[in-house]
């Protein structure tokens, strides 16, 4: 009798030997097993996208304390510069200290402001009369007001470049908006440079004339107010004949403006 055999050569088709001997075969090529098929690679997404995002929030995340900043310092007295520490630095210290403008004699303000910009009351933080000047004259005359003095005295470096010019055009609008006119011109004399490490009226005052600020008299706030483009090379208590004269001038321009109202917006009422 013959023996049986496991061949499905005579198996019908859907009977169960035909289905076991399919099954054995599925995964076979040859006798040898079929190597599984790859999966497919994943792509990974591309990075613009994630760093567009990051670099959003760290932008949305500077302005908002830049804001933050400047709001407080409307009310608070920054206790350094970074001009100031950089002169610390370098000479081993400095003389400074914050006078509220309470305590400074009101022809002090006006010395500066005639001094240096005469327009204070009347601009949003540029002039623009003084820059159509300065482009006429081809640079030889400085346009930049008391407000963008300020603003690059107390957050930004000194030295020419566009930088800073830009960061300063951004952030002078925002003060103006922020602060009073009159704590520009309290916040200005307290961190103005009045000679080699010397920062601010309050020690300006004593340095060159043994007074309190409160106590400065029109020609010493006027002698003090002319040295201010170049406070290293002039002297407020050793006034050189153009010093003076340019004091005399800034003494005229300070009445004026307190008769024709332009001290107005710093003044007590």
């Amino acid at each position: 009798m013959a023996k049986r055999g496991t061949s499905t050569k005579g198996a019908k088709a859907g009977t169960p030997a035909a289905k076991r001997a399919a099954s054995k075969g599925a995964g076979t090529k040859g006798g040898r097993p079929r190597a599984a098929a790859p999966e497919p690679r994943r792509e990974r997404p591309a990075p613009g996208p994630a760093i567009r995002k990051w670099s959003l929030r760290i932008g949305l995340g500077l302005g908002v304390a830049v804001v933050v900043l400047v709001a407080l310092l409307s009310v608070a007295n920054p206790p350094t510069t970074p001009y100031m520490a950089s002169e610390s630095r370098r000479l081993g210290g400095v003389s400074h200290e914050w006078v509220d403008m309470d305590e400074i004699a009101p022809v002090m303000a006006r010395s500066v402001v005639a001094a240096e910009d005469a327009r204070f009351c009347a601009h949003w933080g540029f002039d623009l009369e003084a820059i159509r000047a300065a482009i006429d004259s081809g640079g030889r005359r400085g346009a930049s007001t008391i407000t963008q003095q300020v603003v690059k005295n107390v957050f930004l470096w000194h030295g020419r470049s566009w930088p800073r010019k830009a960061l300063e055009a951004i952030l002078t609008p925002l003060v103006e908006l922020t602060w009073s006119k009159r704590r520009i011109v309290e916040v200005y004399l307290n961190v103005a440079e009045f000679g080699p490490g010397t920062f601010g009226v309050g020690a300006a005052s004593r340095e060159s004339f043994g007074v309190a600020a409160a106590d400065l008299t029109g020609s010493q706030a006027a002698r003090l107010a002319a040295i201010l483009p170049d406070p290293k090379g002039r002297s407020a208590a050793r006034p050189s004949a153009a010093v003076a004269d340019r004091a005399s001038g800034i003494r005229d321009g300070a009445a004026t403006i307190d008769r024709d109202g332009r001290a107005a917006c710093f003044q007590p009422g």
